[in-house]
């Protein structure tokens, strides 16, 4: 790894990439903002994530919405998506899935502002979402709903 993850060649993109060992192992790459100094959203979802419960073993399944506001660097989407991929294997609490994955993205990218939704299917018949922000979100941000509707069940 370099002094900074965005610095150098992409280490993911353009190359047949395995699916890291664990979220630790994944390697996030970031590429410059293609406009520096404009002041807009972008977003992530990932309606089919997966991680392990730590106790069972079991599979849990969320809908996860990652905003941020970009500084001078963009995540790179393929190797955000092998990172996310990494969590099928991986066994945590929701709350801490949630938060690290939000926590690593601000750390290594900074970002001017970031905030990730997690909402995760019932365990034990009890729907469990968890929100991370890094702050409040720049004035001017045009942030639109994150659009997953609270878990009702059937019908």
């Amino acid at each position: 790894m370099t002094d900074h993850p965005y610095t150098g060649a992409p280490r993911v993109l353009g190359q047949q990439s395995a699916l890291p060992a664990s979220p630790e192992d994944a390697a996030l790459d970031y590429v410059p903002n293609p406009r520096p100094g404009v002041l807009y959203c972008v977003r992530f979802a990932a309606p089919e994530f997966t991680s392990l419960c730590p106790v069972t073993g079991q599979p849990d399944f969320a809908h996860l919405v990652i905003d941020y506001a970009p500084d001078a660097t963009i995540v790179e989407s393929k190797s955000l998506k092998l990172f996310l991929a990494s969590f099928r294997n991986h066994g945590a609490f929701h709350e801490d899935v949630t938060v690290g994955i939000g926590q690593r993205l601000f750390a290594e990218m900074a970002p001017r502002w970031l905030r990730i939704g997690g909402y995760w299917y019932p365990r034990g018949g009890i729907p469990i979402d968890v929100f991370w922000q890094s702050g409040a979100p720049p004035e001017g941000l045009w942030l639109p709903d994150q659009g997953v509707a609270s878990y009702r069940g059937r019908g």
